[in-house]
């Protein structure tokens, strides 16, 4: 077996400032998919992990979902934040998303939410979608000619169609926003709600709050709506626990739109970076399907998931020892060398395109139709229109180990 060793490159991997410099974290990435594959990263205030960081070597861990759980780590936070987030949940108040779990139960908990974005599902919604990527792209023309496109767009678009489909009121839909901002961007300056672990945890507690009374109204009064599937959604004949609720509204109404934020702001990005593949894709709308997967790769707005050994194992000829964590970095498997061809050019023809931005396996992304239909209709209805565009100011990514992209995009623009 292969010795374990330490290496300076895979601490970046529990540094959030690091993916906010693109140059920074991929020079690293390189480095380990080169040289260290399967990296030992000790640096406290995180608890130590292995930095997985080939794409065949994720896979095969996703595909071992007996063996590398989600529980009790699926995600990197500091050891002072693992440790509060379970003592909350063993007081009935914590957060335990689908992400958070394993089967059988994360198989009979997914269900409760799959019809709603299955292909069916996805179709009825094409109309709605198409007339909101019309309206922005509208709003776009009319703040014009200069905006910043994530807090304008990007944000809005895909909040307005996961708000809609949980059946949530307009009114609330910037507090959604809000919460999700400080929930995602607890390591960044510009959004992150305090310091500590406790005023952060104050964030859940919010959603919480706000998804208990919801819970209570559509119980009473079911709705057409994805909240009261929720809601009203049972698992072997007995309801959701109040945990199980709350948390599923927070991974839909969260997730269910930053991620699609973050993706369409890094393709527009791609785009004005690469004007010859904007032209391309403007010249050949047929290649709108391939461009949408290779937007998502080259932003992969989910940076890690954490997996936990059942058993002693080894990944690589690394042994992994029953208990220890693995990182399963995406954004590296995304930029993989021996999967993609020059994986660090953006290529809207790109095919085939084997990224792991929706995770891979039993947890593969329940949104990933939606997301894609999304950035779909909104590009479709936007490069036709647009006579010019360039950055009017510099790109700003956000400071995370888990969900983020650009949190400024200020473009300068000409659209009919």
């Amino acid at each position: 077996m292969s010795t374990p060793t330490m290496d300076d490159a895979a601490k970046v991997l529990a540094d959030p400032t690091a993916y906010a410099d693109d140059q920074r974290l991929h020079a690293a990435l390189r480095h380990l998919r080169a040289h260290n594959p399967v990296a030992l990263v000790d640096n406290p205030p995180y608890r130590p992990f292995w930095a997985i960081t080939k794409h065949e070597d994720i896979m095969a861990i996703e595909r071992a979902n007996d063996l590398f759980l989600s529980e009790p780590r699926p995600l990197l936070s500091t050891a002072q934040a693992d440790d509060l987030a379970k003592a909350q949940l063993e007081a009935g108040m914590g957060l335990r998303t689908l992400i958070h779990m394993d089967d059988p139960h994360h198989r009979k908990v997914r269900a409760i939410g799959a019809d709603w974005f299955r292909p069916k599902a996805m179709r009825d919604l094409k109309v709605r979608v198409d007339e909101l990527a019309k309206r922005y792209v509208d709003r776009m023309r009319d703040i014009g000619p200069e905006c910043d496109f994530v807090t304008e767009i990007a944000v809005n678009f895909p909040l307005y169609v996961i708000m809609s489909l949980l059946g949530l009121p307009e009114e609330d839909f910037g507090r959604m926003h809000s919460l999700t901002q400080e929930m995602f961007g607890g390591d960044d300056d510009e959004y992150k709600r305090g310091t500590t672990p406790e005023e952060q945890m104050a964030v859940l507690l919010d959603f919480f709050s706000y998804f208990s009374a919801l819970t209570a109204s559509r119980r009473a009064n079911p709705t057409d709506d994805l909240a009261s599937a929720i809601a009203n959604g049972t698992v072997d004949g007995e309801p959701l626990s109040d945990v199980d609720t709350a948390s599923y509204y927070v991974i839909v109404a969260s997730a269910g739109h930053d991620t699609t934020k973050d993706a369409i702001s890094g393709g527009l990005l791609a785009l004005i970076e690469n004007p010859g593949e904007m032209q391309r894709l403007k010249d050949d709308p047929g290649l709108m399907g391939t461009a949408v997967e290779e937007m998502i790769r080259w932003s992969t707005p989910v940076k890690e998931f954490m997996r936990t050994a059942a058993e002693d194992t080894t990944v690589r000829g690394v042994p992994i020892a029953k208990g220890e964590s693995v990182y399963l970095a995406y954004v590296s498997a995304n930029r993989d060398e021996d999967i993609f061809d020059e994986p660090f050019r953006f290529d809207v023809g790109r095919d085939p395109n084997k990224h792991l931005s929706f995770g891979y396996g039993v947890h593969f992304c329940l949104g990933a139709a939606l997301a894609r239909m999304e950035m779909n209709s909104l590009f479709t209805e936007l490069l036709p229109r647009l006579e010019s565009i360039e950055l009017a100011g510099p790109p700003e990514l956000s400071a995370t180990t888990f969900v983020g992209g650009l949190k400024h995009l200020p473009i300068r623009y000409q659209l009919r």
